[in-house]
């Protein structure tokens, strides 16, 4: 008897915390260094970002109203999360790469340190003249448009998602185009943690194709993206010019380099600063 070869998985979409497929019917095959095909992946279209937006949208004021606290404990499980997926993870990336799915749990831990915390270090007490107190305070944005890097598919995308996230954001992601299942294995351990559906909506498909809807689209408020290429670079500026997104590329990053992916300078470009007066009492 021959020997039974597994079916290749289709991963779907991951929208508003279900697993649709994409409207449009397509699937994209993923094959491994050896060009053997390891998976499907929806080929996702304009009418799935409208559709992640909206989930995005509707989850922005449930997750950005949750106390520090609580978003910082649902990140740690998400975290607790991938450790229990590390094997699937690390054969998603290939080459049984455990030293990135190290790298991205810690990273995933670092920014769910820092929900509590940047306020105090964005934020400021402003001196003025007169009875008053007056307050600067950070407040998230609303629907990040996150664009992930082909390499490293998984920390590169976490990189990009958390301090997005940490802040009370909530995001849609184009996942890598060359290698998009680490994307799709982490939207599924998302899933099953706390992290309330349509936090994070996960996208695959072209750049070609998508990237033009991202920067169009006047439900996304901002952009954070890496590895991209001159022509998709110029296509964000120009789409988003349209609706005053504030768009934040990431150049030639070492994402593995922890002094230059972390801290309080990545959550920064995330959130808006209010200035608040009040009547002192002295």
């Amino acid at each position: 008897m021959s020997q039974r070869l597994p079916i290749p998985k289709t991963y779907k979409l991951a929208i508003g915390g279900k697993f649709p497929r994409t409207e449009s019917g397509r699937t994209i095959s993923v094959n491994d260094a050896s060009n053997n095909l390891v998976a499907h992946v929806c080929q996702g279209s304009r009418k799935d970002i409208r559709d992640a937006v909206e989930a995005a949208g509707k989850a922005h004021k449930g997750w950005s109203s949750s106390t520090a606290y609580l978003r910082g404990q649902i990140l740690y499980r998400l975290a607790e999360m991938m450790e229990g997926k590390r094997e699937e993870l690390s054969k998603a990336i290939g080459a049984g790469d455990e030293g990135e799915v190290d790298a991205s749990i810690d990273r995933v831990v670092h920014f769910a340190g820092w929900t509590d915390k940047y306020q105090q270090v964005i934020g400021s007490t402003n001196p003025v003249a007169g009875p008053y107190h007056n307050f600067t305070i950070p407040f998230s944005m609303g629907v990040v448009g996150v664009l992930s890097p082909d390499e490293p598919s998984l920390l590169g995308l976490i990189s990009l998602v958390l301090p997005v996230i940490a802040s009370g954001n909530t995001c849609v992601v184009l996942a890598s185009e060359s290698n998009p299942i680490p994307s799709m294995v982490l939207a599924e351990a998302m899933a099953t943690s706390d992290l309330p559906g349509g936090v994070v909506n996960t996208i695959t498909g072209f750049r070609d194709e998508l990237v033009e809807h991202f920067a169009t689209h006047r439900g996304i408020i901002a952009i954070h993206a890496a590895g991209i290429s001159a022509d998709h670079r110029t296509a964000l500026r120009e789409g988003s010019a349209d609706n005053f997104k504030r768009v934040t590329i990431r150049d030639d990053v070492p994402f593995a380099d922890d002094t230059q992916c972390e801290g309080v300078g990545w959550i920064e470009p995330f959130v808006e600063l209010k200035t608040i007066w009040h009547p002192s009492a002295c």
